[in-house]
């Protein structure tokens, strides 16, 4: 079923027209935080963004979180929000994160510092939460926007998404460092979030105003698998991600930034498995959200069974944060399994 948004005439408001926040005709799950971040240091703006997690296999509860203030750099936390690093590049879009084994934590944002001529900035992240720079490659022709890495076997690939709608794959080399172009897709509209599977690099990249597009390995064609309905989801599509489980399941989380919601498809079929918001708690609500996060593995006795990490657009502290879900709170709620 369609909403369409309420509009009250010109007539009543002078030339002025006001357009009703759409409300989703479906439930709606609620669940808390049950964490937060520091706030990012540009205050009373709109500046946090994306964040990404790295799951530490030793000792799960000194995992770190790395989130962007999109006006001034990357922050690094620990599991209770602290801020462990700081990297001042400028305007860092999206974040992500891969574990290269011998060749470190790579972490890897999109740079549009210079609108004209996207960049891709690599880190190497330690288990104490610094990040060294290992270097700025090219990332397509035009404003860097979205971004999310992909591990092919031992190479590392970067799907850059351009604020136009264009999607360029690269291969990376870690040691130049340098950006080889794969292949390159394109969406109508202004896009910004993308997921890939890691099992076998299927993309998934949401356009804001039309809904989320999956490109299968090695294609360029795409479809949209979940359209901007106004019920499932509510313009804009945001932060995408995903939790695989076995060899062709598990879940897609995307930002429904229009309604401060967040909704729920099972792989492979993309089946609609409902929606839920994050609402006041100790660490308040989420509302607004660009980036998210997902990760089902074990980060210690608070989030024993999965991580969900969103940005929270109207922080109550004055300067945005990122909040920390339990994954398993939010599954139970949707009564999925």
């Amino acid at each position: 079923m369609k909403a369409w948004p309420l509009l009250i005439g010109a007539a009543a408001l002078g030339s002025c027209t006001t357009t009703a926040p759409i409300v989703s005709p479906l439930p709606t799950a609620q669940v808390v935080a049950r964490g937060e971040t520091a706030p990012v240091g540009t205050a009373n703006d709109d500046a946090a963004d994306d964040p990404a997690i790295w799951h530490n296999p030793a000792d799960p509860a000194r995992s770190l979180i790395v989130g962007t203030d999109k006006k001034a750099g990357l922050y690094v936390y620990d599991m209770a929000g602290k801020v462990l690093d700081f990297v001042a590049d400028g305007r860092l879009n999206n974040v992500d994160i891969a574990d290269m084994g011998d060749q470190g934590v790579i972490v890897a944002a999109s740079d549009r510092n210079d609108v004209a001529n996207a960049g891709i900035q690599l880190y190497r992240l330690s288990a104490d939460g610094k990040l060294s720079v290992i270097g700025r490659v090219p990332g397509g022709s035009g404003e860097g926007y979205g971004f999310c890495l992909y591990k092919a076997g031992d190479a590392l690939h970067a799907f850059s998404v351009l604020k136009d709608g264009t999607v360029a794959e690269f291969a990376i080399d870690l040691a130049t460092p340098s950006s080889t172009p794969l292949r390159t897709l394109k969406i109508p509209t202004q896009t910004e979030g993308c997921v890939a599977d890691p099992r076998d690099g299927t993309l998934y990249v949401g356009e804001e105003d039309a809904g989320i597009w999956r490109f299968a390995p090695g294609t360029t064609t795409g479809e949209i698998v979940a359209p901007i309905d106004n019920a499932q989801l509510i313009a804009d599509v945001e932060g995408l991600a995903l939790v695989p489980e076995g060899t062709d399941g598990g879940w897609l989380v995307a930002s429904s930034q229009g309604d401060s919601a967040y909704a729920v498809y099972r792989l492979p079929d993309m089946a609609y498995a409902g929606r839920f918001r994050v609402v006041a708690g100790t660490f308040g609500a989420t509302d607004e959200t660009d980036g998210i996060e997902l990760n089902a593995g074990n980060f210690g006795p608070d989030f024993p069974l999965g991580l969900f990490i969103a940005q929270d657009g109207v922080n109550e502290a004055g300067a945005q944060n990122f909040k920390l879900v339990r994954w398993d709170e939010i599954k139970a709620a949707l009564q999925i399994k």
